[in-house]
């Protein structure tokens, strides 16, 4: 039937892979229990996105609430969040759709099925390039940030930051569409793993030089001193370190992907090529990890993005009905509770001062 066909074509192509679907059958027919398929149930794979859009929402919450995060490093931080919520919701999306349909709960013509499968895939494959992007940028803003600390300030500026940010997302909107009006062309499957691969070893590079850069300042530091290094080795290596675990955990879970890619573009009528296609819900499922663990990384590394992350949910999940905040005023030896002005203290400690007041509240302590 027509609808079939668009539902299988639907699970089959995400992520620019209609190629291979056809294959998988021939491939399970001819190879038997040797063709190894894990499955990944879809009660998992949807818990794994929602929790992976809670945990970026507050990031991207957090990062827009304080003030003191405005800052370039950060601007890139919360538009990486953006892009694993991104990836995440377009998987979910494009789950719920393919799950409906096959219950007849979601009643719609092949060519609209065709049309959510595009849409889906341009956002799934934009917010790909973006993590990639926004990764690049985070690791050459560090960069410049140990090697030229004294223009850091003049060189990596907020206006620029956001012209960078706009840059990024223009282009990647732009190739994903290309991409997916070409995924037939093993060209362009290739253009994009030699992408991945170029942006990996740009970072590589950059780490491990920042990464030598702080032990020579370590080793500086122990020889002036004529001690044992200190326990704090600077904002640099601690920074160098976490993007560093940042970039080993994204290659983990985002390269059994490319391999993929890489695999539809060299063999797509091969046996065992084949056979790991049939596992592509493990390597989407791999992605949706790395959308979780990155925002754990950010907010235990930042104190101050990990402060505004606990304001925002404290501030979530006041009493509703309290106001925000109160001023004591002594008036004729009776005590009285007059509204303050949200504005003057933090929501937060308005919450914790209105709290501290009600407990404290006597015979004497009425409100006007």
């Amino acid at each position: 039937m027509p609808m079939q066909g668009a539902q299988r074509k639907l699970l089959g192509s995400l992520n620019s892979t209609p190629t291979a679907t056809p294959n998988l059958g021939l491939a399970a027919n001819h190879t038997g229990a040797s063709c190894l398929e894990v499955s990944v149930p879809d009660g998992l794979f949807l818990s794994l996105g929602l929790v992976s859009l809670v945990e970026n929402v507050l990031v991207v919450a957090a990062v827009a609430k304080n003030r003191k995060l405005h800052a370039p490093t950060y601007c890139f931080i919360c538009c990486l969040a953006l892009s694993d919520l991104l990836v995440s919701g377009s998987n979910m999306l494009e789950t719920a759709v393919i799950l409906l349909l096959e219950a007849g709960a979601l009643a719609t013509r092949a060519s609209v099925v065709q049309q959510l499968h595009n849409t889906i895939d341009v956002l799934t494959c934009s917010s790909m390039l973006c993590s990639l992007c926004f990764l690049g940028a985070i690791a050459v803003d560090r960069y410049i940030s140990i090697f030229y600390a004294l223009r850091y300030h003049s060189v990596v500026t907020l206006p620029r930051a956001r012209r960078a940010i706009a840059a990024i997302w223009v282009a990647s909107v732009l190739s994903s569409t290309l991409f997916i009006a070409y995924y037939d062309h093993a060209a362009v499957l290739l253009c994009l793993v030699v992408f991945f691969l170029a942006m990996l070893v740009l970072m590589a590079v950059l780490y491990v030089h920042m990464l030598a850069r702080a032990c020579q300042h370590a080793q500086g530091i122990t020889r002036l001193h004529k001690r044992q290094p200190p326990a704090h080795q600077g904002f640099g290596l601690r920074g160098a370190a976490t993007l560093t675990i940042l970039l080993g955990i994204f290659f983990l879970c985002w390269g059994p992907f490319f391999l993929h890619l890489t695999l539809v573009a060299f063999c797509p009528q091969h046996l065992t090529c084949s056979c790991i296609f049939k596992n592509f819900k493990v390597f989407l499922t791999l992605i949706l990890c790395n959308t979780i663990i990155d925002p754990l990384i950010y907010a235990f590394r930042s104190q101050e993005l990990r402060r505004t992350l606990k304001e925002v949910l404290l501030c979530s999940w006041r009493p509703a009905g309290w106001w925000p905040g109160w001023d004591v005023k002594s008036l004729g030896g009776n005590v009285f509770l007059l509204p303050q002005r949200p504005q003057e203290k933090g929501l937060c400690d308005q919450l914790s001062h209105m709290k501290s007041l009600s407990q404290a509240k006597g015979p004497g302590l009425q409100e006007p």
